[in-house]
């Protein structure tokens, strides 16, 4: 299994070393062959340089500011890697990550994107609570969307892994596409030439900064109108976002 991270990143510097060291740490751990790919997304701060400190990590640029052509930029880079992971600067992979990709991946030969739910290790345990009854109804509507209706599926945005060969195969990144919805994006069109799962099994931890600051009910409300919006309408409805950083 050959495998590349790619990390977007728009002025991380308080964050992006800590990130680093978690996929390093993992990529040491597991033994995968990986590759290790941060985005510079127009950055204004030292988040370029911090990376590109870091033995084993190429830093590349994209001047387009955004998340799509930052994963675009990313994908591109990657070329000659069977398999992508999308993370992002704010994400913490945890040990056995790298496991459970490449057991789910041997284990089904048509899977062509794995993706699991985010533990937010800097929020208070009541939002916490309410982000966990959020992710048992998110499991209800995959099994609803992938097995049911058979539209669709569900893919954490900054925690899931694609073929290359599928995710070419489809046209790759829709770059109209500003924030909200590209996830979904990813997996309804994933799952017209594959299996795109989502599972407990791939947990990902990551900062809660955005839901603290905009609110868990507003933040939780706006992705899951864009996940519909996207899954039954083919584009997201809402554009507008707003950039979430630390320090």
């Amino acid at each position: 299994m050959k495998l590349a991270f790619v990390i977007p990143a728009f002025n991380e510097e308080a964050l992006i070393g800590k990130c680093l060291q978690s996929v390093l740490a993992e990529i040491g751990r597991s033994g995968v062959d990986a590759d290790v790919i941060v985005v510079d997304n127009a950055s204004t701060d030292r988040t370029g340089e911090i990376a590109a400190g870091f033995e084993g990590v190429r830093v590349v640029h994209e001047p387009r500011k955004g998340l799509v052509h930052a994963r675009d930029a990313g994908f591109a880079a990657s070329a000659g890697y069977d398999l992508v992971a999308n993370i992002d600067a704010d994400t913490l992979v945890p040990e056995g990550w790298l496991g459970v990709v490449r057991d789910e991946f041997s284990r089904d030969p048509g899977l062509v994107c794995l993706s699991g739910p985010y533990i937010y290790y800097d929020m208070a345990p009541h939002n916490r609570l309410l982000i966990g009854m959020f992710y048992g109804l998110t499991y209800l509507i995959y099994l609803l969307n992938r097995f049911v209706l058979r539209v669709g599926s569900v893919v954490q945005g900054g925690n899931f892994v694609f073929k290359r060969a599928a995710w070419e195969s489809v046209g790759g990144y829709d770059r109209s596409i500003e924030f909200f919805g590209e996830d979904t994006d990813v997996a309804v069109r994933l799952s017209k030439v594959g299996g795109v799962k989502w599972t407990h099994r791939l947990k990902m931890k990551t900062s809660g900064r955005r839901l603290e600051k905009e609110g868990v009910f507003r933040t939780a409300g706006t992705y899951t109108l864009n996940f519909f919006w996207v899954t039954f309408r083919g584009k997201p409805m809402t554009k507008d976002y707003t950039d979430i950083r630390s320090g």
